[in-house]
């Protein structure tokens, strides 16, 4: 005989699984880095930066270009 499942189990097993989807990654220092679009570029001390978050969790970092 196959193994009988419950429903409820397998649904809540999805549920919580989708719940916590991309911020594992995060919390493991693995964001998934875009170029924010609204800001995209800013003058820094004489430099041309970019404007970079994180499309799961929303941390921003800032990626300077040019001469240093």
């Amino acid at each position: 005989m196959s193994n009988v499942v419950s429903l409820s189990v397998t649904k809540r097993k999805k549920l919580k699984a989708k719940k916590r989807q991309g911020k594992t990654l995060c919390a493991n220092n693995l964001h998934q880095w875009v170029v924010d679009k609204t800001s995209e570029f800013d003058s820094q001390q004489g430099r041309l930066v970019t404007r970079y978050q994180c499309k799961h969790c929303g941390k921003t970092k800032v990626k300077g270009e040019g001469k240093s």
